[in-house]
């Protein structure tokens, strides 16, 4: 009985016989040069006797005009050391292997990956060459979008953290309904209290039937009725379990294409338990380390937190309460209407970026999430304000992550001083200017410094400061 014996990965075929003994040189050479993009025969000493570019880009950097000189001193200072070895190993007994080097041609770096062979007892060498610029490209736009989608990650990671906080912290009893199911969703630690449920018991559960069994249909229809309008008053039924009466209001809102209602309960009577639980928020509040603020409809502040004082550089609570938050908040005449106007059009905003101007001069970035709530039959606005400037220090940001439009550079007056700001447009102009020449030239770097009239190492160096070189590729 005949073994099989599996075939084993060589680097030569595993039947020479099938392989033709004597092919004509013709014959070889096409062969040799089809391998790769650009294809070297080296002499003994390592110079180039002769080049096959089968890449025409590789030709307009020059590769074809190196017949004569040193293959190795063709390579850029860095992966000199790389190709040398790679010399060496093809006159030894290694196997040989894939490398990646990069070249000094004119229009730039180029890198390209190599194997390099014997030519059998003539001393000579081959090295086949494959272009790795689109390579190099496609591994610098997969970087780019990966950190996009990590500073993305991180904006919804904090949004949801402040979402889940105000929810969870609310002291008025908030359910999320499925719109179809008609179940709880979600329920908030003071819905769990009104209704004396375990925590986490809510959910799942039909939310008829937290109110009375009689009225279940009321809130059914209820519900259905705030589906299909925006401006449906509340209803008032009584809680299960004879626990008195409730308001109870709904508004719609969709959820991954699916209806979702926020049920909002407003008890008639609050008992002692709800009167510790505010008096616990009012504690929690106080010791957050985001600042919190509310004031009234003409915008003077009721009670801010420890956070917004420090923020403020105010020496304390006293001294706070009924100045107006516009000699703090936003830029003025600019930020705070337009976030007003927001909340009375919509009832509440989120991670608006704007500043907040200490009164011992110091200026921050901020985010701002606000909510419009009634308090004694009145409107009143509540804000959450987060300094951001920590935020944007560990966060990768993209070197081209800067004013590419009038708007844009508008929008930093009161951020920062008038030269600054002209410091950035001058920045921007050269930026642009730079990538139209590249753009025009087909990132022949040679042309563009002509059309700008910059010699190519002023040029070179402008790219490395916008961050608009080429990356150097990985070691293979």
């Amino acid at each position: 009985m005949t073994q099989h014996v599996a075939p084993s990965r060589n680097a030569v075929f595993s039947s020479p016989s099938a392989v033709p003994g004597h092919l004509p040189a013709s014959v070889a050479a096409a062969l040799l040069a089809a391998v790769g993009d650009v294809t070297f025969i080296l002499g003994e000493d390592g110079t180039i006797l002769d080049v096959a570019v089968a890449h025409g880009d590789l030709a307009n950097h020059g590769f074809g005009d190196w017949i004569g000189e040193s293959w190795v001193g063709a390579m850029t200072a860095e992966t000199r050391a790389k190709a040398a070895e790679m010399v060496q190993a093809a006159r030894g007994t290694a196997a040989p292997r894939w490398r990646e080097v990069s070249h000094a041609a004119a229009g730039g770096d180029v890198p390209v990956r190599y194997m390099v062979l014997a030519l059998g007892d003539s001393g000579r060498l081959i090295a086949i060459g494959r272009d790795m610029r689109a390579a190099a490209a496609m591994q610098q736009r997969l970087l780019q979008t990966q950190q996009s989608l990590e500073r993305d990650y991180i904006r919804l990671r904090q949004a949801e953290t402040r979402y889940r906080l105000l929810f969870d912290l609310a002291a008025e009893p908030v359910l999320v309904v499925d719109g179809q199911t008609r179940r709880i969703r979600e329920a908030n630690p003071a819905a769990h209290r009104l209704l004396d449920a375990r925590e986490g018991s809510l959910i799942g559960t039909l939310v008829s039937a937290v109110v009375a069994t009689e009225q279940r249909d009321d809130l059914i229809a209820y519900l259905g009725a705030a589906e299909a309008a925006d401006d449906v008053d509340p209803v008032v039924l009584g809680l299960c379990d004879e626990r008195g009466e409730a308001r109870f209001s709904a508004r719609l809102f969709r959820q991954s294409r699916a209806p979702m209602l926020i049920v909002r309960i407003e008890p008639s009577v609050a008992g002692g338990a709800e009167r510790q639980f505010d008096s616990t928020l009012g504690d929690v509040v106080e010791r957050m380390p985001d600042a919190f603020v509310l004031v009234d409809r003409d915008l003077k502040v009721l009670t801010a937190n420890a956070a917004f004082v420090e923020l403020a550089e105010m020496p304390s609570t006293d001294r706070v309460v009924g100045a107006r938050l516009g000699a703090w908040l936003g830029r003025p005449g600019i930020d705070l209407e337009a976030i007003i106007g927001q909340l009375r059009d919509h009832g509440s905003v989120r991670n608006v970026a704007t500043i907040m101007r200490g009164a011992a001069g110091a200026q921050e970035e901020i985010e701002v999430s606000g909510v419009v709530a009634t308090m004694d039959g009145k409107d009143c606005y509540g804000f959450t304000i987060r300094n951001v400037w920590r935020r944007q220090r560990d966060t990768p940001v993209d070197a081209r992550d800067v004013p590419r439009s009038v708007d844009q550079l508008t929008e930093l007056v009161g951020r920062m001083s008038l030269k600054e700001i002209v410091r950035e447009s001058t920045d921007m102009i050269e930026r642009l200017c730079i990538e139209a020449a590249l753009k025009y030239t087909s990132d022949n770097r040679a042309s563009a410094a002509e059309i700008l009239g910059v010699s190519r190492q002023s040029l070179y160096s402008k790219l490395h400061r916008h961050g608009l070189a080429n990356q150097a590729a990985g070691e293979a």
